[in-house]
């Protein structure tokens, strides 16, 4: 098993001290809409990594690439805006402290602003992480650990107001991925018992605002 602390959409004030150390954890997962620099403070006050992927309310991360060490965009030399030393895993597959999580951020689009998609734009971005996962199992035979959203599969534990409306697309990504687990936010617990954790076939939904602890197994 892997221990992961799961975050998301709000800051829990004593994670953002020294209690956090008592977590014993391998791994922090950031669903989005968190400051940067709290997801910054848990990976270094607890040693471990950090994976994300944005949130609606977060900063656009689009476009950065780093070469040789160096952050670049559109060409040209720039700052990484993003949490520092943390994996952004927005339309990535990425092997990180004995897992492989697949990212999808973002939520269906509501108004003008970064990381919001149509479903059609969710499911063309969904369509090329499964064939980079494909891609990777044809490789070394390992299929995704985890499939890290900001938004939840549309009727799992989503709301009926556009704003908190979840993917259809997502189920598609479920299907083709099979993860045993599928970690979001976006959808706060003070919203209503639908905020919370369920399943998708065999796939465990973790609702992780504010934050949770999962244990995931590993093959």
């Amino acid at each position: 098993m892997v221990r992961v602390l799961a975050v998301a959409d709000g800051v829990v004030e004593k994670l953002w001290t020294e209690q956090v150390r008592a977590y014993d954890v391998a791994l922090v997962l950031g669903a989005g809409d968190l400051p940067f620099d709290y997801l910054e403070y848990l990976s270094t006050e607890l040693g471990v990594p950090c994976v994300f992927v944005p949130g609606n309310h977060d900063q656009d991360l689009s476009g950065y690439t780093k070469v040789r060490g160096m952050w670049t965009r559109g060409g040209m030399p720039v700052s990484w805006p993003g949490p520092a030393g943390a994996v952004n895993a927005d339309g990535r597959v990425v092997d990180v402290a004995g897992l492989r999580i697949a990212g999808l951020g973002g939520c269906l689009r509501y108004r003008e602003g970064a990381n919001q998609w149509t479903e059609r734009e969710q499911a063309r971005r969904g369509r090329r992480v499964c064939r980079r996962a494909a891609a990777r199992r044809w490789w070394d035979g390992r299929g995704v650990d985890v499939l890290l959203t900001h938004a939840p599969p549309f009727g799992c534990g989503d709301l009926d107001d556009p704003p908190h409306r979840g993917f259809h697309c997502l189920h598609d990504v479920v299907r083709r991925l099979r993860p045993p687990l599928l970690v979001h936010g976006h959808v706060h617990p003070e919203y209503g018992p639908r905020a919370r954790e369920g399943h998708l076939g065999n796939t465990l939904l973790v609702n992780a605002a504010y934050h949770r602890v999962v244990e995931i197994p590993v093959p």
